[in-house]
């Protein structure tokens, strides 16, 4: 037996969808974070900032496999969409992820991924 995509009859639970509807904020902050996040350079840098507390560009252009202008470009994106920071020690620059919310962000992104692959592993 197989579960269909849609319901069979159309029964609209005009209750629930005005509860939620009244809940719902304005999503364009998440929105942001989702589209900055859905390029895999800059996944793969958000994911690396969360294996090394903070890294220099040149660090990162070397994990990304790239130029330290392309991989300033990427950074400043992040940091440009509140999902990293910087800081100027001497001659280099050091990015962070933001705060530790871009952290379990990206961290539980990837635990879903790792789980999802699991059970398709496994059908």
């Amino acid at each position: 037996m197989t579960i269909k995509d849609v319901c069979e009859t159309t029964i609209v639970h005009e209750e629930v969808v005005e509860r939620i509807q009244g809940l719902l904020p304005d999503l364009d902050g998440m929105v942001q974070i989702f589209k900055a996040l859905a390029d895999e350079t800059r996944l793969k840098i958000a994911y690396s900032l969360t294996l090394e507390e903070e890294m220099c560009v040149c660090d990162v252009a070397a994990v990304i496999g790239s130029s330290s202008a392309t991989a300033s470009h990427h950074l400043r994106y992040l940091r440009d969409h509140a999902l990293a920071k910087s800081k100027r020690k001497g001659k280099m620059v050091y990015y962070s992820l933001a705060d530790d919310h871009i952290h379990q962000l990206v961290k539980v992104a990837y635990d879903h991924a790792i789980e999802e692959g699991d059970d398709h592993g496994n059908g």
